[in-house]
C-alpha cells in the first residue's frame, strides 16, 4: 500500500502559478511511475502529467504542454507538478496518482494503482 498526500493547493489569478506536491508514504516510492490527474465540478477525471520512475520519460495531456511541469525527488519521495500561465479553465481539484508499470499505463484512470486525497485549484479570472 502506497499512501499519498497532496499540498500546494489554492487560489491563484489566471496568469499565476503554483506549484503542488504529493509525497508518497513508501521508501520504493522510486519503483512507482507517478502523475497528476485533475478533477473540474461535473466532469470526470482527466489526465494531466506523468514521469516515469527514473524522471527520464515524461508525458503531458496536450492542454497543459509547455505550461505546466513534472518532477520528482526520489530521495524524498515526492513528485512535483509546476503549474505556470494558468488559466480559469484549470480549475480543479488535483489527484497525486502511482503506478507500479509503465508510465503510459497512467494516461487513463483506470492505470493507476494508488490515490491521493486531492488538492483543490482555483484560477479566478
Amino acid at each position: 500500500q502506497v499512501q499519498l498526500v497532496e499540498s500546494g493547493g489554492g487560489l491563484v489569478q489566471a496568469g499565476g502559478s503554483l506549484r503542488l506536491s504529493c509525497a508518497a508514504s513508501r521508501n520504493a516510492f522510486s519503483m512507482y511511475a507517478m502523475g497528476w490527474f485533475r478533477q473540474a465540478p461535473g466532469k470526470g477525471r482527466d489526465f494531466v502529467a506523468a514521469s516515469s520512475w527514473s524522471g527520464s520519460v515524461t508525458i503531458y495531456e496536450d492542454s497543459v504542454k509547455g505550461r505546466f511541469t513534472i518532477s520528482r525527488d526520489n530521495a524524498k519521495n515526492t513528485v512535483y507538478l509546476q503549474a505556470n500561465s494558468l488559466k480559469p479553465e484549470d480549475t480543479a481539484v488535483y489527484y497525486c496518482a502511482a503506478r507500479s508499470g509503465s508510465v503510459y499505463g497512467l494516461r487513463q484512470p483506470q492505470g493507476v494503482d494508488f490515490w491521493g486525497q486531492g488538492a483543490l485549484v482555483t484560477v479566478s479570472s
